[in-house]
């Protein structure tokens, strides 16, 4: 996560057809707060994600329709985390009449969200794609008036995002990339003003942590060279053990949570069979078809 990030306003207007309003959740993980976003021009109104529940969201939020004279016809849901979905509560008190749509509903208030399906609203279609990764029910959306995209939690405005599968999470991310060439709306964070370019930066990110990986479990460190002989009896390596030399510029009270996200590299290389899980020791250590 960034060390210092840019305020955002609680209430922004990003387009002629995008408001953003701030959750009034800042924190650790949520950066500035979650984001949610009113969409289009006339009397309906698209909104994705609801925030968690806070009071001041719901404030702005009626604020918000009140000036423009709007209501919130459909409610699209990114994924089912609490700061996304909790503030449902308050929306259905202010717009009662609006329809919830979310991938894999948990509510019988709430409709599945199908790949491909579109949304329309005046000044805005929205295209639903589904890119399962930071969660598996993940759902990004298409702007197509503007080529943008609202990217969820899978792209962040500042750092990385967590993710709970890393090959799904990069079939989803190359999807994403692909898809526009404008801007990207994220969860959290400010706006991108090239989706592509913020995108590519993250499959590059994690490439570079997946030959790290790989460096340290055939080397026993990060700066071999790439013609450096490797040692008779390559090193296993607990995950812990590999985020020790990969982050070793990295407080060590971060250590263990990035020791998941090294734990799911190891997991997609012992998919394709470069890496090798002793389930007895809890070591790892470099497969049969592993190449730098």
């Amino acid at each position: 996560m960034a060390t210092q990030l840019v305020s955002l306003p609680e209430v922004e207007r990003l387009s002629a057809s995008v408001v953003r309003i701030l959750g009034g959740n800042p924190g650790k993980f949520t950066l500035q707060g979650t984001n949610t976003y009113l969409i289009g021009r006339g009397h309906q109104r698209i909104l994705i994600d609801t925030g968690e529940g806070k009071p001041s969201w719901a404030t702005h939020l009626q604020s918000v329709l009140s000036a423009e004279k709007a209501t919130v016809h459909q409610a699209l849901i990114t994924h089912w985390h609490g700061d996304h979905v909790n503030g449902l509560k308050d929306l259905r008190a202010i717009c009662p009449q609006a329809q919830v749509f979310k991938h894999q509903p948990d509510d019988d208030d709430q409709t599945d969200i199908q790949d491909g399906q579109v949304f329309r609203v005046d000044g805005a279609t929205l295209t639903a794609s589904h890119t399962p990764g930071h969660t598996v029910d993940h759902m990004v959306f298409v702007l197509e008036e503007e080529d943008a995209i609202f990217t969820g939690d899978n792209v962040l405005g500042h750092g990385t995002a967590v993710f709970e599968d890393l090959k799904t999470y990069l079939s989803s991310l190359h999807r994403m990339r692909d898809r526009v060439s404008g801007r990207g709306y994220p969860g959290h964070g400010a706006v991108l003003e090239s989706a592509t370019a913020r995108i590519t930066e993250y499959i590059t990110h994690r490439q570079q942590r997946e030959d790290e990986v790989l460096r340290v479990l055939r080397y026993g460190k990060l700066d071999a060279k790439q013609n450096e002989p490797s040692p008779e009896r390559r090193q296993p390596f607990t995950p812990l053990e590999l985020v020790k030399v990969i982050y070793r510029d990295v407080p060590e009270s971060l250590h263990l949570p990035a020791s998941h996200g090294v734990l799911q590299v190891l997991m997609k290389l012992e998919d394709e069979g470069r890496t090798v899980h002793d389930r007895d020791s809890g070591m790892w250590r470099l497969g049969e078809r592993s190449a730098l």
